[in-house]
């Protein structure tokens, strides 16, 4: 890891938990000019909601997912599958400070989405935490293979660590990714942030998250990991 990224990664998971009309009409009376009101008729059903009938892709993760100021990745995600074409609709179902485990138990509610992809981001939490890699990697590998078993597409976005958790424990942790990805044949990006982490213009404050900026990136990103698996028609 080149050590700008390192110093910059190091202060990304540092505090990475921590975060986590128109005006009315006068009232006139009818009575002084000797007319009465029109009877009053059964007012109107309200308008009925138009369903959205585009295949779902859900983003799913922590607070890089969920987003914490201005638009969210996913949003920005959403904007340039329309603006390329692609009918498709982004569910956000990011929550901060989720770890691998929060993620494992709200799966389910990934798979009644019926989603046409998942785009699967968690891991950050667990190694601020110091959660055992074989945990989260467990976690993860369990996730995918549900998804796999409801026959749902996904791709992998994954974080990294900073050098003072160890070498044991570093090393370990960035093998995730790539070992998962290569194991159940799935597209995946190595850092979320990749693009965005050593720019402090595209970060927020917190230097954790990235800034509205920043997420346009990532969405960038993200829809070049994710267009080979879309369909125009």
């Amino acid at each position: 890891m080149r050590s700008s990224a390192i110093v910059a990664a190091c202060f990304l998971l540092t505090a990475f938990c921590v975060s986590c009309g128109a005006s009315h009409p006068d009232k006139r009376t009818e009575a002084s000019s000797g007319s009465e009101s029109p009877p009053k008729t059964a007012s109107e059903p309200p308008a009925s909601r138009v369903e959205d009938h585009r295949p779902v892709i859900v983003a799913f993760g922590d607070s890089l997912t969920q987003g914490v100021s201005g638009k969210s990745y996913p949003a920005f995600l959403q904007d340039l599958l329309d603006q390329n074409g692609y009918p498709y609709r982004v569910d956000n179902q990011g929550v901060s400070g989720d770890t691998t485990t929060d993620g494992l138990a709200r799966i389910e509610n990934v798979i009644a989405a019926k989603p046409a992809l998942v785009i699967l981001e968690f891991g950050g939490n667990d190694g601020l935490r110091g959660i055992p890699v074989e945990a989260t990697k467990q976690n993860l590998a369990d996730m995918i293979e549900r998804l796999r078993a409801a026959k749902i597409p996904l791709v992998l976005a994954g974080i990294t660590l900073p050098p003072n958790y160890g070498p044991d424990y570093v090393k370990p942790f960035t093998a995730i990714f790539p070992s998962l990805a290569s194991k159940y044949k799935v597209r995946f990006l190595p850092f979320l942030l990749e693009h965005v982490y050593a720019e402090p213009n595209l970060m927020q404050p917190d230097g954790i998250h990235p800034s509205e900026a920043g997420n346009r990136i990532v969405a960038r990103d993200v829809f070049e990991l994710i267009q080979p698996l879309l369909h125009k028609e």
